[in-house]
């Protein structure tokens, strides 16, 4: 029964990540684009409201990944190349969270009118990498179950 629960912990919290992440990426940036239109001032106000305080909520969700992870494996046992891939995915992820939050979006608070456009498609390829390697963690988690 611990398994069980920490195995929906585990992977309710992860899906809960890459579908924000999806979200925000496929749905929310670019109705804030169409919305806004040529006010890039405007979009940008607006998403530095929408991300304010979510930084630490995103560690936390990490942490507990993580750590629910490294249980599932305590537990579990077996495969542990695959455990060691997601962790692997997880690392470069939480890598790139790291940098956008402490580096790339004090950057773009900061950016002049000119700066902004560069800082905004560098997030995306950003995010998307971020996404990416988060979605395949996940993959693996669900393929895992299977081998």
């Amino acid at each position: 029964m611990p398994t069980a629960i920490l195995a929906i912990i585990h992977a309710g919290l992860a899906a809960a990540w890459v579908g924000g992440m999806a979200y925000s990426l496929f749905v929310v940036q670019p109705k804030l684009k169409r919305y806004f239109g040529p006010d890039a001032a405007g979009r940008e106000a607006l998403t530095t409201v929408i991300a304010s305080g979510n930084r630490w909520k995103v560690v936390g969700l990490i942490v507990v990944i993580a750590l629910s992870g490294v249980g599932l494996l305590v537990l579990g046992g077996g495969r542990w190349w695959i455990h060691a891939v997601k962790g692997a995915l997880l690392l470069g992820a939480t890598g790139i969270f790291w940098y956008v939050s402490w580096k790339h979006w004090p950057a773009r608070v900061f950016a002049t009118a000119a700066e902004v456009p560069v800082l905004q498609r560098r997030l995306i390829v950003l995010a998307t990498t971020m996404l990416g390697l988060a979605g395949l963690a996940f993959a693996l988690g669900v393929v895992a179950t299977r081998l």
